[in-house]
């Protein structure tokens, strides 16, 4: 075995690690849910927050920090910068890896959203199997999977070095960070859905990327 077999090899490994550890989080996250349990608690009180008004330029901004979290955005970037990455290595891979990003996401979200019903805290009140689709949160979990994925991508086809990949990661954690941060000041989600939505956003990508790295590919730097 060679030694970038090796290393594809110990990365993949890794990657299924923290996989596992991230969605036994979530599955922690959920269950506190489902429990009323301190958690949940936590909801409660930054729910009860005085919040300020955001109208006009900054209502604006908010709101457009707010759509980097935004299922349409997310996918329309990725996608775009997937067909450009493919065309230029001549390579179906990092297109498969978007669509497959997009579709379990989807999937994944979707079946916890519709199981549990949870009502959004603006409705005023906290209900499980209401039809609400508060849990988890698609914004946070958009935000770090999808932005996440696209500086794997270019991390892995464009000959970065690692300091730069490190600096996409940093993006990736402050833009999640942000939508999360900006939903708590709207009140668009409970604490809970967006910490869940981290958890199995962060999950299913590192999932993805041990995927990838199972696979050999010439394609890749590494």
């Amino acid at each position: 075995m060679s030694v970038v077999q090796d290393v594809r090899r110990a990365q993949m490994v890794r990657a299924f690690r923290w996989a596992a550890i991230l969605f036994a989080g979530f599955l922690v996250i959920t269950q506190q849910v489902l429990t009323n349990g301190p958690l949940v608690e936590i909801d409660k009180w930054l729910h009860d927050l005085h919040r300020p008004k955001f109208r006009g330029v900054s209502g604006f901004l908010i709101r457009s920090l707010d759509d980097l979290g935004l299922r349409g955005v997310t996918a329309a970037a990725l996608l775009l910068a997937a067909i450009y990455i493919a065309h230029r290595f001549k390579t179906w891979r990092p297109l498969n890896l978007a669509v497959l990003s997009l579709i379990s996401l989807n999937l994944v979200v979707g079946i916890f959203k519709f199981w549990l019903g949870r009502t959004k805290p603006k409705v005023g009140i906290d209900l499980l199997h209401f039809g609400g689709m508060s849990y988890p949160s698609g914004h946070a979990s958009n935000a770090l999977l999808i932005w996440g994925m696209l500086a794997y991508l270019i991390y892995r086809y464009a000959h970065v070095d690692r300091y730069r990949g490190r600096l996409a990661s940093a993006a990736v954690a402050t833009i999640s960070l942000t939508v999360c941060t900006v939903s708590l000041i709207r009140d668009t989600h409970w604490f809970s859905d967006l910490l869940g939505g981290l958890f199995i956003g962060g999950s299913l990508l590192v999932l993805i990327i041990a995927i990838d790295r199972y696979w050999p590919s010439n394609s890749q730097l590494s």
